[in-house]
């Protein structure tokens, strides 16, 4: 196996047979070929052929690199594609098991953003909420991971558990994904932006601290102004008052917590409003770059998951994230 310089990404060389010679290879008087196949692109699917001559060996330093080079004009095979789901953890855990879907765009951009759907810790909005904003983000460059996390039902650290176990995955398969390792950021929804929240303020190292975050319509406390039903999936009926302030995110942040993007309806009933400027004004005493994009309208899901204020924070989104760098 080799890396491609240009994208980041590694070229597995396999398949090395005499061959017939075509037409259109005849002047390299060639009798072996190299079948070139990326992991990108699944285990059976080919991305190209090489063609070697006959005074060339197969492990030749210059047959490696035009293999390299063969692979680096050919980014819509080595990325694109339909999504991968992967599962998080190496086994099943009481019988059940995370997982993670990754979008890869024909052109990434080297930035990854893992997304977590809402759900109030009782199910999850795959589609509007997760792979649908991985669409949207592949058409941008950023490659989307699809977070499906498992619910708590009691476990208070399930869902955390999962999320922090997607960040050090993906940073360990940046090369091979096409990720940049220090670009690796946190993205949720209602209910998921608290897991993405949490995950921004609960790190225990520079592997499980998202780079970045954007929250859309999150729940961020589990104080008075919480959404109750999610509050209990995760924490039960009768939390202490300690538990209560742990999982308020709102109180976690600190100057290391990592730049945010908000987005919140000032008509939003189910999930005040409030979430969202409790978290912006805890980032701004603490010193942390927040952007806090208040919509006119749309209530919970933004009108469903469309209309202007579901584009305004889009549009305001890719500004952001060009602005803070990624």
């Amino acid at each position: 196996m080799c890396g491609c310089p240009h994208l980041g990404v590694p070229i597995w060389a396999i398949g090395v047979s005499p061959i017939a010679v075509p037409p259109f290879a005849s002047l390299f008087a060639s009798t072996y070929s190299i079948l070139l196949v990326s992991p990108f692109s699944g285990p059976n699917i080919l991305v190209g052929t090489l063609f070697i001559p006959l005074n060339q060996q197969k492990d030749d330093p210059t047959v490696i690199r035009t293999a390299v080079l063969l692979a680096a004009v050919m980014p819509t095979a080595v990325f694109g594609g339909e999504p991968r789901r992967l599962p998080l953890h190496n086994q099943k855990i009481d019988g059940e098991q995370a997982w993670l879907t990754l979008h890869r765009p024909e052109k990434p951009n080297g930035t990854a953003i893992i997304i977590c759907p809402g759900g109030g810790y009782g199910g999850l909005a795959m589609e509007p909420e997760g792979h649908g904003v991985a669409r949207w983000l592949n058409e941008h460059g950023f490659i989307g991971l699809v977070l499906e996390y498992r619910m708590p039902r009691g476990r208070t650290l399930v869902p955390i558990t999962d999320a922090q176990r997607a960040l050090v995955e993906t940073r360990k398969n940046a090369a091979d994904w096409g990720i940049n390792p220090q670009q690796v950021g946190i993205m949720g929804f209602s209910v998921g932006g608290h897991l993405a929240s949490t995950a921004a303020t609960h790190f225990t190292n520079l592997e499980t601290r998202p780079d970045f975050e954007i929250l859309i319509y999150p729940v961020i406390t589990m104080g008075e102004k919480t959404h109750r039903g999610s509050l209990e999936n995760l924490l039960g009926k009768n939390p202490s008052q300690t538990t209560i302030d742990d999982y308020s995110s709102e109180k976690r942040v600190t100057k290391r917590t990592p730049p945010t993007f908000l987005a919140h309806a000032i008509d939003d009933r189910l999930v005040p409003a409030d979430n969202s400027r409790l978290f912006h004004d805890a980032c701004q005493k603490n010193g942390v770059l927040s952007r806090y994009l208040e919509l006119p309208n749309g209530g919970h899901g933004l009108s469903g998951y469309k209309g202007p204020s579901w584009d305004a924070w889009q549009r305001e989104l890719l500004v952001w994230l060009d602005k803070v760098g990624h």
